[in-house]
């Protein structure tokens, strides 16, 4: 029989000492590391953003919880604080209730009728000749490209009740658009509609070309209508770029501002085509309210940041989701 016998190993040693040597550290796992990277590229914008939002922004609610008149802008009087004063000022009064009223269904006229006419000719570029959709395409870009003063300024032209052709092709005579307040803004829309659109319909385009041509032939195969295929087909598969087009366009609608105040001349007649914007405007400039005005740009600010949290949360559960 053969002794059981043990071997010793002697610890690891390193230099001339004989000390231990220490254990290797610990690498930063590749996840670790990685979830950093995305903020590093993203620093610069955050601090560009930051500088050009984040002040701008706080100077906005500083000045809503101040009594800041012309008289302080003149350094004439020391600015006081009102705490909660210029917004119990503000909801109190009527015309501020019938303003946001009016934004928001101005609002949402803009929008339906922005995502219809794009959808519509987002389909129709997919079913016209080449030579036609790029025409199509070259005008609608050509709309989004015009500034919106610019745009503003010819529409105006264009409804002239003394020398507008509108009035003249359709026999109105001197009809003025923007007299009456649901006119001017009928007109005001028409003009928004026709700079929103080409975004909407270029986005939709691009979502269609990327289904599944199998997927619409065969929706065809079975019978079904143009209509129905949108309806049940086209529209579930676009749903996460509809939800883009649809947020943005709230947004962008919800602030109009150059449209109204060029289209209506500051408003319209005793103000009856005032949007939020428009009345912040005349608040704090006409009116030398910089503390009235500052409210409703934090009113604004803070109906807008509600949108963009629901339109996170649908991106993210659209995420989730796929």
């Amino acid at each position: 029989m053969t002794a059981n016998t043990t071997v010793y190993k002697a610890p690891e040693t390193s230099g001339a000492g004989g000390a231990p040597a220490r254990p290797p550290r610990r690498r930063a796992s590749p996840a670790r590391r990685s979830g950093w990277t995305p903020w590093l590229y993203l620093l610069p914008a955050l601090v560009t953003l930051g500088g050009l939002l984040v002040y701008p922004i706080y100077q906005l609610g500083l000045i809503s919880f101040l009594e800041y008149t012309q008289a302080q802008v003149s350094g004439g009087e020391p600015t006081t604080f009102q705490g909660l004063g210029n917004y119990a000022t503000l909801f109190g009064d009527s015309q501020f209730w019938q303003v946001l009223l009016a934004t928001v269904v101005f609002a949402a006229a803009c929008v339906v009728a922005t995502l219809f006419v794009g959808c519509a000719l987002a389909v129709l570029l997919t079913r016209v000749r080449a030579l036609p959709r790029l025409a199509l395409m070259m005008a609608a870009l050509g709309a989004w490209a015009t500034p919106a003063i610019t745009g503003s300024t010819v529409w105006v032209f264009l409804f002239d009740p003394d020398f507008g052709p509108v009035n003249k092709v359709l026999g109105l005579g001197d009809f003025s658009w923007t007299y009456g307040r649901y006119s001017a803004f009928a007109l005001v829309l028409l003009e928004v509609l026709w700079c929103s659109f080409p975004f909407v319909m270029v986005t939709v385009y691009a979502g269609i070309r990327a289904i599944p041509t199998e997927v619409l032939e065969a929706a065809s195969l079975d019978g079904a209508s143009q209509w129905r295929i949108w309806r049940s087909v086209m529209a579930p598969m676009l749903r996460p770029i509809l939800i883009v087009v649809t947020i943005q366009s709230i947004i962008w609608d919800f602030k109009v501002f150059t449209q109204i105040y060029v289209m209506t001349n500051g408003g319209g007649i005793a103000g009856q085509n005032l949007v939020l914007n428009v009345y912040a405007y005349q608040k704090a400039f006409a009116s030398s309210q910089y503390s009235l005005g500052s409210a409703i740009g934090v009113v604004m600010l803070v109906i807008l940041l509600a949108v963009t949290l629901v339109y996170l949360r649908l991106v993210r559960r659209q995420g989730e989701e796929l």
